[in-house]
């Protein structure tokens, strides 16, 4: 036992000789090793002065550069404006015969040939007279229509026959009935021949004085003999026309006056074209007093007398 505490005493002695100078010190703790690294900082490209680490400087032409503008927003996209309310105009155009067939839409300034042909077009009948009652096709011919009766093409009646009212505004003293052909007729001499034969003369032409029509009966009333025009709807007997100022010019009267001659004999004139047969008071007896307008037609052409 003394030996063994012997040896052990010998095996500590060269410890003890070799014990450092001087005790060893405690690690520092976190924050002073950050503020200590922060004072040297040893790097491979040497070592950086102590202090607050800096960013890099620019260089100096980059320093100097003028910052990037930022992109500018797109525009705001906005309707386009519209036109002065003065030089925008609205065009309608209603064309019922003529070069233009249609109604025009146009939303720009009107050329002035559209404005003529505003004026010209509201002279047609169809503009003027409107189509509420009218038959035939034509507007300015007034009236109904009726169903056709009696043997047309055999003997006394009329197909598809109308009863006029009026033509181009005129009214007509009593009711005519006739097939379209004849009012159609009517109405064309009405429009060049009646008034233009009378103008202005006692504020123009108000009434026709219609004295017959349709009448299942011989030419010239007789018992026997060929059917009359008036018996197929094709005729129409005028005695004479009543003005604005209620001035009459009757056939009878005027055909020989100072007043009303030239009238009477250029309507009787204007006639022929537009009716196939037109008799007056210089044809015989029975027409002295009135005209007789009718549509027959023969090969040499209209028989006027």
């Amino acid at each position: 036992m003394i030996r063994l505490a012997a040896a052990l005493a010998l095996l500590a002695a060269p410890a003890l000789a070799e014990a450092p100078a001087q005790s060893l010190m405690p690690l520092p703790r976190p924050s002073e090793a950050t503020e200590e690294a922060a004072q040297t900082v040893v790097s491979t490209r040497g070592v950086m002065p102590a202090g607050p680490l800096r960013p890099k400087a620019r260089p100096e032409a980059e320093a100097n550069a003028e910052p990037i503008a930022a992109a500018p927003k797109p525009a705001r996209l906005r309707p386009a404006t519209r036109p002065p309310a003065e030089t925008e105009q609205l065009t309608i155009v209603r064309v019922i015969r003529g070069p233009l067939a249609h109604a025009q839409l146009q939303a720009q300034p009107r050329p002035p040939h559209i404005d003529r042909l505003v004026k010209e077009q509201a002279t047609l009948s169809e503009v003027k007279f409107g189509r509420k009652g009218s038959v035939c096709g034509i507007n300015s011919i007034k009236g109904q229509s009726v169903s056709s009766f009696g043997r047309p093409g055999k003997g006394c009646g009329i197909a598809n026959p109308v009863q006029v009212t009026s033509v181009q505004g005129i009214s007509l003293s009593s009711t005519a009935t006739m097939d379209c052909g004849t009012a159609k007729a009517l109405d064309r001499w009405v429009k060049k021949g009646l008034k233009p034969a009378i103008g202005r003369k006692g504020g123009g032409v108000k009434q026709i004085k219609v004295v017959a029509h349709y009448a299942c009966r011989n030419r010239n009333n007789a018992k026997s003999g060929r059917l009359s025009e008036h018996a197929k709807g094709r005729a129409v007997d005028i005695a004479g026309v009543t003005l604005r100022d209620g001035t009459y010019v009757s056939v009878l009267k005027g055909w020989g006056s100072k007043a009303w001659a030239a009238a009477l004999k250029e309507m009787h004139k204007a006639a022929c074209g537009p009716f196939g047969t037109v008799l007056g008071p210089n044809a015989n007896a029975y027409h002295r007093d009135h005209f007789h307008f009718d549509t027959a037609r023969y090969r040499s052409g209209s028989y006027c007398r």
